[in-house]
């Protein structure tokens, strides 16, 4: 004689056996070894569980092999006078959004050095329209973006490379719209725009 078991009993033994097994899974996944933030290790002679990054390591996709553009510097270790990629129409738009994230809160749209956190109580920067500014090598500015300076923080993990020195030509354009004479036109643009006058 076949015995039938009950479609009741079914439904309960297999919600028994699911959920002792979700029990037991979720029990593993939540004690898995592991360092919390700042916690000391001693299995590393530095007690330090967060382990710094390896010497020359390049974060993938990010690879420049000219170390001049990489670094700002030349071979000498001397801060490099002028950008060394080519600028284009490009480069200066990507250049004036990147300085509208990054830089404006703090130098304003304009470079003066009032943007909205000055207002809001900071100290104030640097104007790049300063006379020191306005001769510094390029590679200041790009130096300076990197490694920040003063209460500036480095924004190297957050600008890339090349969108740095964007940002450098676009600080360039800016102090290039405050500080033209009219020697720095083109004759037959400086004809064009009296006529239009």
């Amino acid at each position: 004689m076949i015995k039938v078991i009950h479609p009741g009993r079914i439904l309960i033994l297999t919600l028994a056996m699911t959920s002792f097994f979700l029990v037991s899974c979720a029990n593993q996944m939540d004690d898995q070894p592991k360092y919390e933030a700042l916690e000391i290790s001693e299995f590393f002679p530095d007690e330090r569980s967060a382990r710094p990054l390896v010497e020359h390591t390049v974060p993938r996709d990010s690879l420049i092999e000219d170390e001049v553009v990489a670094t700002g510097r030349t071979e000498d270790g001397n801060l490099v006078r002028d950008i060394p990629l080519e600028i284009t129409i490009e480069m200066l738009e990507e250049g004036r959004e990147n300085y509208g994230v990054y830089c404006s809160p703090c130098h304003g749209f304009d470079g003066f050095g009032q943007g909205m956190i000055v207002r809001r109580g900071f100290s104030a920067p640097p104007s790049v329209h300063a006379m020191r500014l306005r001769q510094a090598p390029a590679g200041h500015f790009f130096d300076v973006i990197t490694n920040g300076f003063g209460q500036m923080f480095s924004y190297a993990y957050r600008i890339p490379v090349r969108d740095r020195w964007a940002v450098v030509a676009y600080i360039r354009a800016l102090q290039l719209t405050q500080n033209a004479s009219p020697e720095d036109i083109p004759a037959e643009e400086l004809q064009q725009l009296q006529q239009n006058n």
